[in-house]
């Protein structure tokens, strides 16, 4: 008996679908980053690419607890000299909710080469309509 190894599938990506309504963004966000990975498969194998993807509707329910609303914040750069740009999570919830999500859970994933190609696979809504009906996706209950 020997351990095993899964090996890399070339079939087409599983796709969960998962309502945020009620969610706290970090809890969603780490167990959905967990999705994503396969981490949840049992044939889990770190190096094996396990083909799984996600779909978020309802990214306006979701909510931060304590003041983290007004006191986080978001800061990129626009590349010029003093184009440094802030914005706090209340701003950016009320513009594109569905960025906040997207980038937590992509700050969740692996640092390395997997990290875009599982980013990809992470669609987030606005609204319960989604337009990958095609895809089958099978409702998933993250455990609470």
């Amino acid at each position: 008996m020997g351990t095993y190894f899964a090996k890399a599938r070339g079939s087409k990506i599983h796709w969960h679908l998962v309502d945020a309504e009620g969610w706290v963004l970090g809890r969603l966000a780490a167990r959905a980053a967990r999705v994503l990975m396969g981490r949840d498969s049992p044939r889990y194998t770190p190096n094996v690419d396990h083909r799984s993807g996600l779909i978020i509707i309802n990214a306006e329910k979701v909510h931060l607890t304590g003041k983290k609303l007004d006191k986080k914040i978001y800061r990129h750069t626009t590349g010029y000299p003093g184009g440094l740009k802030e914005i706090t999570a209340r701003q950016k919830f009320e513009r594109e909710p569905e960025s906040l999500i997207r980038e937590a859970i992509y700050g969740m994933l692996p640092k390395n080469r997997w990290r875009d190609r599982l980013a990809r696979r992470l669609k987030v809504y606005v609204g319960a309509q989604h337009p990958h009906a095609g895809q089958t996706p099978d409702l998933l209950s993250l455990a609470r």
